[in-house]
């Protein structure tokens, strides 16, 4: 089985001229295949954000990739995105499956097993983001879960589930074998690579 791949964005890492940078940057990591690309701009007003994510949607039009907003329901379905990712600590995905056309996709993010179940349970999610797995530049001192923790995760849900926090493409094997569906990352997606 391929992983799956996401890239979350981050506009801080791309300069003063960012929202042409980081619309580039998805276009072209759409070009390679990626699967998902999370917008993930929280401090972004809503209607930056949305314009933002507006560009990102044809950028990545007549691809199979999929753009999702950050915990931003309303800015996903004014901007015509393909789904939205709530947080851990976010509102519950049958809220969003409730105002959200076919076929949006709905994704969370968990940090546990406890998070993993509950998310699980509930019903109106399409996939699980878990992390932190690897120590990660972008989350310094963060405890890491390591590969028992996500094996323990995916082995306990039927929902897909993409690693994140200092993944590579040399680990993605590793993760892959501990039960996930993909990956989940910033820094790995730097320079695209196409994917078959």
């Amino acid at each position: 089985m391929k992983p799956v791949l996401c890239l979350v964005t981050d506009r801080r890492r791309l300069g003063p001229a960012w929202e042409t940078a980081l619309v580039e940057h998805v276009r072209e990591a759409a070009r390679g295949g990626v699967h998902l690309v999370q917008i993930r701009e929280r401090d972004l007003d809503g209607g930056p954000l949305a314009r933002l994510v507006s560009s990102c949607v044809e950028a990545v039009r007549g691809t199979r990739t999929r753009v999702l907003v950050n915990d931003r329901l309303d800015v996903a379905l004014a901007a015509g995105a393909h789904g939205v990712h709530l947080r851990a600590d976010s509102f519950g995905a049958r809220r969003a499956r409730a105002c959200a056309p076919p076929p949006f996709l709905i994704g969370r993010s968990v940090h546990s097993l406890a998070e993993t179940m509950a998310a699980t349970e509930e019903g109106a999610t399409d996939y699980l983001v878990f992390g932190t797995v690897f120590e990660t530049s972008s989350k310094p001192g963060l405890a890491v879960a390591g590969v028992a923790g996500l094996a323990a995760v995916a082995g306990a849900t039927r929902l897909p589930v993409l690693a994140i926090g200092g993944v590579t493409a040399a680990r993605i094997g590793e993760v892959m074998a501990a039960g996930a569906s993909g990956v989940a990352g910033i820094s790995m997606f730097d320079t695209p690579r196409r994917v078959p």
